[in-house]
């Protein structure tokens, strides 16, 4: 990585910390209400590399977090970012996917329990390391590697529910499935999350 990639990327990084600061200072004056946490998922992928002949099927293990904005009683509209990983033929090959965007969902109160459903849309990038002989085990130059990274924009609906342990804090039970945009070979399937959002 070039040392000007380097500045860009952590340029990007001070822009989301400021952007994301400028957001909850803006709401707390407002008296707009917000949420925000962290979660980690898992589930069932299938992974259909038809260029190279290699299909998987797998689990998928990763995290990420969420901000939104309330509006009214029943519409929250904020962002999300996540990290996944799939893991192939046990010698270090992986499908690692990182993608974010703006979510927007409905969510009804009853009591503790708050269901919500809605959907995602952005940009993400999925990159694969498949080694087909050899393994991570060594320091020596694979004979039989290919590494591919590709970009993509996707929609993604979500359907979850929220409990309530305390006023501030939620358990947080979601369910979502990333939809590419345009044909992509890369690890497809429902998502799982568990985690706590803290709303304020």
């Amino acid at each position: 990585m070039g040392t000007d990639e380097k500045h860009l990327k952590t340029m990007k990084r001070i822009f989301v910390l400021y952007l994301f600061l400028s957001c909850c200072i803006m709401a707390k004056s407002q008296n707009i209400r917000f949420d925000g946490g962290m979660m980690v998922h898992a589930g069932p992928m299938t992974a259909d590399y038809a260029s190279l002949d290699f299909h998987n099927q797998g689990a998928t293990f990763g995290m990420g977090g969420t901000l939104r904005f309330h509006f009214g009683s029943h519409v929250r509209v904020g962002g999300e970012g996540f990290v996944s990983t799939m893991k192939h033929m046990g010698n270090g090959s992986y499908s690692r996917t990182g993608w974010g965007g703006a979510v927007v969902d409905a969510y009804w109160t009853f009591g503790r329990w708050m269901p919500f459903a809605g959907v995602a849309a952005g940009g993400g990038k999925c990159s694969t390391l498949l080694v087909f002989e050899g393994s991570d085990g060594d320091w020596e130059a694979e004979p039989d590697a290919v590494l591919h990274n590709e970009s993509f924009f996707f929609v993604s609906p979500n359907i979850g529910v929220e409990v309530a342990l305390t006023h501030a804090v939620h358990l947080t039970l979601l369910a979502d499935r990333l939809v590419p945009t345009k044909k992509i070979e890369m690890p497809l399937g429902w998502r799982f999350y568990l985690g706590f959002v803290f709303a304020h």
